[in-house]
């Protein structure tokens, strides 16, 4: 082990007995579980009712992995549908691979099915809900260490990470450590969580002004980790950039412009959480004692 390094795990899977124990799932179920507890304190603390949140989750779940492994797939399909590839394997979501954007985008869908079944109001729900995703992105960053993928360019820096032979690029086979991109964004997505939570508290923001900030905060992070990283992908020079870097920079722009037109029409924050005629009933003290 090389001192001042980061090692790297040894497994990334344990049995018990018959069953496999993933440290990639158990990151992704543990952001779910830490999006879904800050996502309800946040909602009640906006004047929702509690279990909401654990509602909508069942649509924005199932949706969402969904649809990070369709944008996984789609934009890496020579993974699966190459030459000598097996495309069943696009089917494997244990062994990695769930594009963030994909994920988010069908899991906002999810909550808009979950949250018009509810009489909820979607801009209200998605403020609550979003700085809870930082969290999540923020652990579930953590599956890829377990994976040793996604790293970055090789480094001597006291913090590099440590992979194993098996899993470097080709070209870099000589080199032991590399940058953890996994670490640089597991702590960006805290610190831009800590920051959305704070403007939103000074600035009472709603109208969806929390979700673009969140865009914009993790968009920005995600640019320059982006260009760090060596990992083969498909898209991987479009006009100079990689595909996802190019993602960054238009939803950044696209959630700056809502930001912006938003605060101009919208100014406050909205008083009323749920669709006219659909707010649930006040809780009794007999509920209460229960």
């Amino acid at each position: 082990m090389l001192p001042l390094s980061i090692p790297s795990p040894s497994e990334g899977v344990w049995h018990l007995g018959p069953l496999p124990v993933r440290g990639y799932a158990l990151c992704i179920i543990l952001g779910i579980v830490a999006a879904i507890w800050i996502g309800e304190r946040r909602w009640v603390a906006r004047g929702g009712r509690s279990g909401d949140v654990s509602d909508l989750a069942v649509w924005a779940v199932p949706f969402g992995l969904v649809g990070g492994r369709l944008y996984h797939v789609a934009t890496d399909w020579k993974l699966y549908f190459g030459d000598g590839q097996n495309p069943v394997e696009a089917l494997y979501v244990w062994r990695g691979g769930l594009g963030v954007w994909g994920a988010i985008a069908f899991g906002a869908l999810g909550v808009v099915i979950g949250a018009r079944t509810k009489g909820i109001k979607l801009l209200p729900v998605l403020d609550a809900m979003a700085p809870g995703v930082l969290v999540a992105q923020a652990i579930g960053r953590w599956g890829n260490w377990f994976n040793q993928e996604l790293y970055g360019r090789p480094t001597d820096l006291p913090w590099g990470l440590e992979i194993d032979e098996a899993h470097r690029p080709v070209d870099s086979l000589d080199r032991a450590t590399y940058h953890p991109t996994f670490l640089y964004e597991s702590l960006w997505c805290l610190a831009a969580f800590a920051v959305v939570v704070w403007a939103d508290r000074r600035f009472r923001l709603g109208h969806g002004r929390v979700l673009a900030l969140y865009v914009m905060a993790y968009t920005a992070g995600r640019f320059w980790i982006e260009s760090m990283r060596v990992d083969d992908v498909q898209l991987d020079d479009v006009f100079g950039l990689r595909f996802n870097e190019w993602t960054s920079i238009v939803l950044f722009l696209a959630a700056l412009a809502w930001f912006v037109w938003s605060a101009r029409t919208h100014p406050g924050r909205e008083e009323q959480v749920y669709r006219e005629g659909r707010q649930p009933e006040p809780v009794t003290d007999a509920e209460n004692a229960d």
